[in-house]
């Protein structure tokens, strides 16, 4: 069973309240170390919340480019590691004899944290990856009401952060707004991966005609990995940075910030995003 959460006692204050400080258990969001390995030589390791770690490993293969279809890989499958007792905090990945190794260098390395998949990256040169996939002409148009919609469809989907307050989140939705795959994760790139790893396990690549909506900001690194799926669309329910809006321009991506009640933001190829019986003054 994934270890998704720990539990551990805390001292609840509540300076409003009348009750004396007290004793009392509190469900803290599991993060842990996981190794992603090609044959049993280490590539990268990710702190993540356990769960789906296999679509986590496709999902960061994808995205970093090393691999492009499911094809591409042969096994994955969770080993044992050193831990005593063994925790299954790897994944070990062969990879078929048509793929080139991946280029491993001092300047682009995979050690990433919860918080910033890019940090162990020495240049912008070296976390910049080019999709194959082209979303420039991706004809999706999507209403702007679906989209108002959606992040309550996301939050009400997220078991684990009901319980812990300390997850992020990304879901993939169809047009109609239909919610095909959440997954959480102390991390927001790890959240992603392994949506896109679901996507590439099921056979679904390219994400042609599809909306990726990431709870909190929109950044670069999201935005390459959008860009990677053949994902048209990214929202995000909080602001985009330079880089990302830069990168979804030239992309061909529409990007859609502070997706919140009523209203959005649309940075990018606003085309996509269709607004029926807007009022006129």
């Amino acid at each position: 069973m994934a270890r998704t959460m720990h539990r551990r006692p805390v001292v609840k204050i509540d300076l409003d309240g009348s009750a004396e400080p007290r004793r009392r258990p509190d469900d803290l969001a599991a993060e842990e170390p996981l190794e992603i390995r090609l044959r049993r030589t280490p590539l990268a390791v990710t702190m993540r919340t356990p769960g789906q770690d296999l679509d986590l490993a496709m999902g960061f293969l994808l995205t970093e480019g090393i691999i492009g279809a499911a094809g591409d890989v042969v096994t994955a499958q969770l080993c044992a590691g050193t831990d005593a007792p063994n925790t299954y905090n790897v994944v070990d990945v062969v990879l078929g004899g048509h793929v080139p190794p991946p280029v491993t260098d001092p300047s682009r390395n995979f050690y990433t944290t919860s918080s910033c998949g890019v940090c162990g990256k020495a240049s912008i040169d070296a976390v910049r990856t080019r999709s194959r996939f082209d979303v420039s002409g991706d004809p999706l148009r999507v209403s702007a009401h679906v989209l108002a919609a959606l992040p309550d469809r996301l939050r009400a989907a997220q078991r684990t952060f009901d319980r812990t307050g300390g997850l992020h989140a990304a879901g993939l939705f169809t047009p109609d707004g239909e919610l095909l795959a959440l997954r959480e994760d102390v991390g927001r790139h790890n959240a992603v991966d392994k949506v896109i790893g679901w996507a590439l396990r099921e056979g679904r690549l390219p994400l042609t005609g599809h909306v990726l909506l990431v709870s909190g900001r929109a950044s670069f690194e999201l935005t390459q990995k959008a860009w990677m799926a053949g994902i048209p669309l990214l929202a995000a329910v909080s602001a985009p940075s330079t880089l990302s809006a830069e990168l979804a321009d030239e992309a061909g991506l529409t990007l859609v910030g502070f997706l919140r009640g009523a209203s959005m933001n649309v940075y990018t190829h606003p085309q996509r995003v269709t607004v029926e019986n807007f009022p006129r003054r």
